[in-house]
Protein backbone atom coordinates (compact mmCIF):
# COMPACT_ATOMS: atom_id res chain seq x y z
CA UNK A 1 0.00 0.00 0.00
CA UNK A 2 0.92 3.70 -0.74
CA UNK A 3 0.88 5.62 1.88
CA UNK A 4 -1.63 8.98 1.46
CA UNK A 5 -0.93 10.91 4.38
CA UNK A 6 1.51 10.92 7.31
CA UNK A 7 1.98 13.15 10.25
CA UNK A 8 5.65 13.71 11.34
CA UNK A 9 5.83 15.13 15.01
CA UNK A 10 2.27 16.98 14.50
CA UNK A 11 0.57 19.41 17.49
CA UNK A 12 -0.93 22.81 17.14
CA UNK A 13 -1.47 25.16 20.32
CA UNK A 14 -4.10 27.33 20.40
CA UNK A 15 -3.76 31.59 21.63
CA UNK A 16 0.36 30.42 21.17
CA UNK A 17 1.95 33.65 23.92
CA UNK A 18 -1.39 34.75 25.30
CA UNK A 19 -2.74 33.93 28.89
CA UNK A 20 -5.48 31.10 27.25
CA UNK A 21 -2.77 29.05 25.58
CA UNK A 22 -3.54 25.65 25.18
CA UNK A 23 -2.01 22.86 23.26
CA UNK A 24 -5.00 20.74 21.73
CA UNK A 25 -2.83 18.82 19.76
CA UNK A 26 1.06 17.51 20.84
CA UNK A 27 3.87 15.02 18.94
CA UNK A 28 1.24 13.18 16.60
CA UNK A 29 3.08 10.77 14.48
CA UNK A 30 1.16 8.49 12.01
CA UNK A 31 1.02 7.44 8.41
CA UNK A 32 -2.26 6.66 6.57
CA UNK A 33 -2.46 4.49 3.46
CA UNK A 34 -4.16 4.78 0.14
CA UNK A 35 -7.94 3.47 0.05
CA UNK A 36 -8.03 2.88 3.80
CA UNK A 37 -10.89 3.62 6.03
CA UNK A 38 -10.26 5.02 9.44
CA UNK A 39 -12.15 5.74 12.08
CA UNK A 40 -11.31 8.26 14.20
CA UNK A 41 -12.57 8.54 18.27
CA UNK A 42 -12.22 10.36 21.16
CA UNK A 43 -13.88 12.00 24.10
CA UNK A 44 -14.75 16.08 23.61
CA UNK A 45 -12.06 18.39 23.78
CA UNK A 46 -9.25 15.41 22.48
CA UNK A 47 -8.24 16.75 19.96
CA UNK A 48 -9.54 14.64 16.94
CA UNK A 49 -11.43 17.61 14.87
CA UNK A 50 -8.06 20.36 15.38
CA UNK A 51 -6.22 16.95 13.97
CA UNK A 52 -8.48 16.86 11.01
CA UNK A 53 -8.60 20.39 10.24
CA UNK A 54 -4.72 20.30 9.81
CA UNK A 55 -5.13 17.07 7.18
CA UNK A 56 -6.40 19.75 4.68
CA UNK A 57 -4.81 23.36 5.48
CA UNK A 58 -7.62 24.30 7.45
CA UNK A 59 -5.25 24.66 10.25
CA UNK A 60 -1.40 24.87 9.87
CA UNK A 61 0.75 23.03 12.77
CA UNK A 62 2.38 24.98 14.94
CA UNK A 63 4.68 22.24 15.01
CA UNK A 64 5.89 19.20 12.60
CA UNK A 65 4.40 18.19 9.09
CA UNK A 66 1.36 17.15 7.31
CA UNK A 67 2.40 15.20 4.28
CA UNK A 68 0.34 14.74 1.38
CA UNK A 69 1.44 12.21 -1.37
CA UNK A 70 4.99 12.80 0.11
CA UNK A 71 4.69 16.20 0.07
CA UNK A 72 4.28 19.21 3.28
CA UNK A 73 1.16 20.52 2.40
CA UNK A 74 2.54 23.88 3.49
CA UNK A 75 5.89 23.99 1.47
CA UNK A 76 4.19 26.30 -0.84
CA UNK A 77 1.37 28.14 1.73
CA UNK A 78 -0.09 29.80 -1.61
CA UNK A 79 -1.12 26.12 -3.29
CA UNK A 80 -3.01 25.53 -0.19
CA UNK A 81 -6.36 25.89 -2.04
CA UNK A 82 -5.74 22.98 -3.70
CA UNK A 83 -4.67 20.68 -1.01
CA UNK A 84 -8.11 21.63 0.07
CA UNK A 85 -9.37 19.92 -3.24
CA UNK A 86 -7.46 17.04 -2.75
CA UNK A 87 -8.96 16.33 1.06
CA UNK A 88 -12.49 16.84 1.27
CA UNK A 89 -13.46 17.98 4.45
CA UNK A 90 -17.33 17.85 5.92
CA UNK A 91 -17.52 18.93 8.86
CA UNK A 92 -20.54 18.23 11.90
CA UNK A 93 -24.09 19.44 10.31
CA UNK A 94 -22.70 20.23 6.94
CA UNK A 95 -26.53 21.17 5.85
CA UNK A 96 -26.10 24.24 7.54
CA UNK A 97 -23.18 25.43 4.79
CA UNK A 98 -26.36 25.05 1.87
CA UNK A 99 -26.69 27.82 0.16
CA UNK A 100 -27.95 27.93 -3.39
CA UNK A 101 -31.45 27.67 -5.21
CA UNK A 102 -31.44 23.83 -5.82
CA UNK A 103 -29.29 20.96 -4.65
CA UNK A 104 -27.79 20.45 -7.91
CA UNK A 105 -26.34 23.82 -7.88
CA UNK A 106 -25.49 23.34 -4.62
CA UNK A 107 -23.64 20.15 -5.60
CA UNK A 108 -22.11 22.15 -8.15
CA UNK A 109 -20.31 24.78 -6.15
CA UNK A 110 -17.50 22.84 -5.35
CA UNK A 111 -16.31 21.10 -8.44
CA UNK A 112 -16.97 24.06 -10.44
CA UNK A 113 -14.32 25.89 -8.66
CA UNK A 114 -11.93 23.16 -9.29
CA UNK A 115 -12.23 23.92 -12.79
CA UNK A 116 -15.03 21.41 -14.04
CA UNK A 117 -17.58 22.32 -16.68
CA UNK A 118 -20.43 21.32 -19.12
CA UNK A 119 -20.51 17.20 -19.10
CA UNK A 120 -17.85 16.81 -17.15
CA UNK A 121 -19.43 18.61 -14.42
CA UNK A 122 -23.08 17.54 -14.71
CA UNK A 123 -21.56 14.06 -14.42
CA UNK A 124 -19.61 14.58 -11.30
CA UNK A 125 -23.04 16.35 -9.58
CA UNK A 126 -24.85 13.11 -10.63
CA UNK A 127 -22.20 10.31 -9.84
CA UNK A 128 -22.12 12.27 -6.18
CA UNK A 129 -25.93 12.21 -5.71
CA UNK A 130 -25.67 8.54 -6.71
CA UNK A 131 -23.42 7.88 -3.77
CA UNK A 132 -25.48 9.32 -1.10
CA UNK A 133 -28.66 8.19 -2.44
CA UNK A 134 -30.47 11.64 -3.77
CA UNK A 135 -32.79 11.37 -6.18
CA UNK A 136 -32.48 12.72 -9.49
CA UNK A 137 -35.64 14.19 -8.82
CA UNK A 138 -34.67 15.75 -5.99
CA UNK A 139 -31.68 17.69 -7.82
CA UNK A 140 -33.96 20.87 -8.90
CA UNK A 141 -35.41 21.21 -5.51
CA UNK A 142 -34.29 23.70 -2.84
CA UNK A 143 -32.43 22.64 -0.32
CA UNK A 144 -34.29 23.75 2.03
CA UNK A 145 -37.19 21.66 0.77
CA UNK A 146 -35.49 18.65 1.92
CA UNK A 147 -35.93 16.30 4.93
CA UNK A 148 -32.63 16.31 7.53
CA UNK A 149 -31.15 13.40 6.26
CA UNK A 150 -31.37 14.54 3.02
CA UNK A 151 -30.25 18.02 3.55
CA UNK A 152 -26.66 16.52 5.09
CA UNK A 153 -26.65 14.20 2.02
CA UNK A 154 -26.61 16.89 -0.47
CA UNK A 155 -23.87 18.37 1.44
CA UNK A 156 -21.93 15.55 1.63
CA UNK A 157 -22.22 15.44 -2.17
CA UNK A 158 -21.03 18.73 -2.52
CA UNK A 159 -17.91 17.57 -1.31
CA UNK A 160 -17.81 14.24 -3.46
CA UNK A 161 -18.15 15.82 -6.26
CA UNK A 162 -14.88 17.02 -5.93
CA UNK A 163 -13.64 13.65 -5.99
CA UNK A 164 -10.78 14.05 -3.48
CA UNK A 165 -8.11 11.76 -2.70
CA UNK A 166 -9.13 11.73 1.15
CA UNK A 167 -12.73 12.40 2.35
CA UNK A 168 -12.85 13.57 6.24
CA UNK A 169 -16.06 13.14 7.67
CA UNK A 170 -16.45 14.90 10.74
CA UNK A 171 -19.90 13.09 12.91
CA UNK A 172 -21.59 12.58 9.52
CA UNK A 173 -24.30 11.00 11.47
CA UNK A 174 -24.62 12.88 14.28
CA UNK A 175 -28.06 14.41 14.84
CA UNK A 176 -29.98 11.72 12.58
CA UNK A 177 -32.28 9.42 13.07
CA UNK A 178 -31.63 5.54 13.39
CA UNK A 179 -32.93 5.06 9.82
CA UNK A 180 -31.00 8.10 8.87
CA UNK A 181 -27.55 7.08 10.41
CA UNK A 182 -28.07 3.73 8.56
CA UNK A 183 -28.97 4.63 5.17
CA UNK A 184 -25.96 7.72 5.56
CA UNK A 185 -23.26 5.17 6.90
CA UNK A 186 -24.28 2.37 4.03
CA UNK A 187 -23.90 5.21 1.48
CA UNK A 188 -20.68 6.42 2.82
CA UNK A 189 -19.26 2.17 2.77
CA UNK A 190 -20.66 2.35 -0.56
CA UNK A 191 -18.62 5.34 -1.92
CA UNK A 192 -15.56 3.90 -0.37
CA UNK A 193 -15.73 0.59 -2.01
CA UNK A 194 -16.78 1.99 -5.40
CA UNK A 195 -14.14 4.83 -5.29
CA UNK A 196 -11.29 2.93 -3.52
CA UNK A 197 -10.56 6.65 -2.08
CA UNK A 198 -9.04 6.77 1.55
CA UNK A 199 -11.90 8.04 4.30
CA UNK A 200 -11.36 8.93 7.78
CA UNK A 201 -14.88 9.40 9.43
CA UNK A 202 -15.06 10.61 12.88
CA UNK A 203 -17.38 9.59 15.24
CA UNK A 204 -18.45 8.82 19.07
CA UNK A 205 -20.43 6.18 17.88
CA UNK A 206 -18.18 3.07 18.37
CA UNK A 207 -20.76 0.55 16.94
CA UNK A 208 -20.38 2.53 13.27
CA UNK A 209 -16.78 2.81 13.55
CA UNK A 210 -16.40 -0.82 14.32
CA UNK A 211 -18.81 -1.72 12.00
CA UNK A 212 -16.76 -0.27 8.60
CA UNK A 213 -13.27 0.72 9.94
CA UNK A 214 -10.11 -1.03 8.81
CA UNK A 215 -7.80 0.78 11.42
CA UNK A 216 -8.95 3.02 13.97
CA UNK A 217 -6.97 6.56 15.41
CA UNK A 218 -7.65 6.94 19.39
CA UNK A 219 -7.30 10.52 20.61
CA UNK A 220 -6.64 11.28 24.65
CA UNK A 221 -5.68 14.72 25.81
CA UNK A 222 -4.07 15.57 22.41
CA UNK A 223 -1.97 12.70 22.34
CA UNK A 224 -2.05 9.63 19.97
CA UNK A 225 -3.48 7.09 21.79
CA UNK A 226 -3.72 4.35 19.73
CA UNK A 227 -3.90 3.75 15.77
CA UNK A 228 -4.36 -0.19 14.96
CA UNK A 229 -7.00 -2.62 13.14
CA UNK A 230 -10.00 -2.00 14.73
CA UNK A 231 -10.64 -5.28 16.55
CA UNK A 232 -7.35 -4.90 18.10
CA UNK A 233 -8.10 -1.46 19.65
CA UNK A 234 -11.45 -2.61 20.48
CA UNK A 235 -10.10 -5.28 22.55
CA UNK A 236 -8.51 -2.82 24.89
CA UNK A 237 -11.58 -1.73 26.86
CA UNK A 238 -10.25 -0.71 30.12
CA UNK A 239 -7.69 1.87 28.00
CA UNK A 240 -10.62 2.99 26.11
CA UNK A 241 -12.97 3.76 28.87
CA UNK A 242 -9.74 5.49 30.58
CA UNK A 243 -9.67 7.67 27.93
CA UNK A 244 -13.56 8.60 27.84
CA UNK A 245 -14.61 5.77 25.51
CA UNK A 246 -16.50 2.70 25.62
CA UNK A 247 -16.19 -0.39 23.67
CA UNK A 248 -19.54 -1.41 21.29
CA UNK A 249 -21.99 -2.63 23.45
CA UNK A 250 -22.26 -6.46 21.83
CA UNK A 251 -18.38 -6.51 22.90
CA UNK A 252 -19.30 -5.49 25.98
CA UNK A 253 -21.20 -8.28 26.05
CA UNK A 254 -19.38 -10.64 24.74
CA UNK A 255 -16.27 -10.15 27.43
CA UNK A 256 -19.04 -10.12 30.31
CA UNK A 257 -19.71 -13.79 28.91
CA UNK A 258 -16.22 -14.84 28.74
CA UNK A 259 -15.81 -13.61 32.29
CA UNK A 260 -18.78 -16.06 33.05
CA UNK A 261 -16.84 -18.67 31.51
CA UNK A 262 -18.35 -18.87 28.00
CA UNK A 263 -15.45 -20.00 25.50
CA UNK A 264 -16.87 -17.05 22.91
CA UNK A 265 -13.82 -14.82 21.31
CA UNK A 266 -11.97 -11.91 22.02
CA UNK A 267 -12.89 -9.00 19.22
CA UNK A 268 -16.47 -9.86 18.29
CA UNK A 269 -17.82 -6.23 17.47
CA UNK A 270 -21.12 -6.41 15.70
CA UNK A 271 -24.65 -8.27 16.20
CA UNK A 272 -23.91 -10.63 13.36
CA UNK A 273 -20.52 -11.49 14.21
CA UNK A 274 -22.08 -12.05 17.79
CA UNK A 275 -24.65 -14.61 16.09
CA UNK A 276 -22.55 -16.38 14.48
CA UNK A 277 -20.06 -17.39 17.83
CA UNK A 278 -23.25 -17.98 20.14
CA UNK A 279 -25.66 -19.74 17.59
CA UNK A 280 -23.54 -23.18 18.06
CA UNK A 281 -23.35 -22.66 21.50
CA UNK A 282 -27.16 -21.99 22.04
CA UNK A 283 -27.83 -24.67 19.64
CA UNK A 284 -25.94 -27.11 21.82
CA UNK A 285 -27.63 -25.89 24.99
CA UNK A 286 -31.36 -26.52 23.55
CA UNK A 287 -32.13 -22.74 23.89
CA UNK A 288 -31.76 -22.05 19.84
CA UNK A 289 -34.33 -23.91 17.52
Amino acid sequence: MNCILELKNVGFVYGRGTPFEKRAVDNVNLTINEGELIGVIGHTGSGKSTLMQMLNGLIRPSDGQVLLGGKDIWAEPKKIREVRFRVGMVFQYPEYQLFEETVYKDICFGPQNRGLSGKELDEAVRKAADFTGLKPELLEKSPFDLSGGEKRRAAIAGVIAMNPEVLVLDEPTAGLDPMGREVLLSQIVRYHKERHNTVLLVSHTMEDVARVADRVLVMNRGRLSMFAPTKEVFSHADELEKSGLKVPQITKIMQDLRRQGFDVPEGVLTVDEAFEVLAPILKKEGKLW
